[in-house]
């Protein structure tokens, strides 16, 4: 690449939090990354655990007092994905400076995949805890597009109001529930089908799966 710099399509924030279904939100990381948008990526510390333990890839661990860590997961995120220079940024839990902390510089679109109830509960009480967070809370109140995909069963009440709430406030909820109607052949095909309903709420491209009737 020449030192031109990079023209990227849209910026997006990626929160992946600790519910199962770290292949959602990885799949969903990778066609973003191929359609050209720039990244900011949130992970949640159980969410490191749950890559761990879910995928063979081997995600370094981030300190909240170590940077460096965090720099650590972008080099082997943009390695993995084949990100451009800069496409791809990583931001620590409590990066109280990061753009996605501030209405003035977060980006037009947020996706929480997947949304665990614990962060479901928290955007819906306005809790700004950690930088996941604030950055949800700054698009609720930005009046921003916020979509969240809780991986969850079965959903208790609390689980159903938080939804409810967060739908009322302008979120999209798009739970992580696979259609058949493809004939999926393989778990790649099921998680396909939820990542490509989240790139069409964000209307970006996507080949990843035909629409109904192609």
């Amino acid at each position: 690449m020449t030192n031109k710099e990079h023209t990227f399509s849209r910026t997006i924030t990626l929160a992946i939090t600790g519910a199962s279904g770290a292949q959602y939100g990885l799949r969903l990381l990778e066609c973003l990354l191929a359609e050209n948008c720039q990244v900011f990526l949130l992970i949640s510390r159980a969410a490191e655990v749950v890559i761990r333990t879910e995928t063979d890839f081997i995600l370094p661990e981030a300190d909240i007092q170590n940077q460096s860590n965090t720099d650590a997961q972008r080099i082997a995120l943009s390695e993995r994905y084949k990100a451009e220079p800069e496409q791809l940024k990583v931001f620590s839990r409590e990066d109280w400076f990061a753009p996605v902390a501030s209405g003035s510089s977060s980006p037009a679109s947020m996706v929480i995949c997947p949304a665990s109830g614990g962060t479901l509960s928290a955007i819906a009480q306005g809790a700004s805890n950690n930088l996941i967070e604030r950055a949800a809370d700054v698009a609720l109140k930005e009046r921003r597009q916020l979509i969240v995909v809780p991986r969850e069963a079965p959903y208790s009440q609390v689980h159903l109001e938080n939804m409810l709430k967060l739908t009322q406030m302008g979120a999209v909820v798009l739970p992580a529930s696979p259609g058949f109607y493809q004939r999926p052949l393989t778990i790649d095909d099921l998680i396909d089908f939820v990542v490509a309903r989240i790139l069409d709420q964000l209307n970006i491209k996507q080949t990843v799966m035909p629409r109904w009737g192609e």
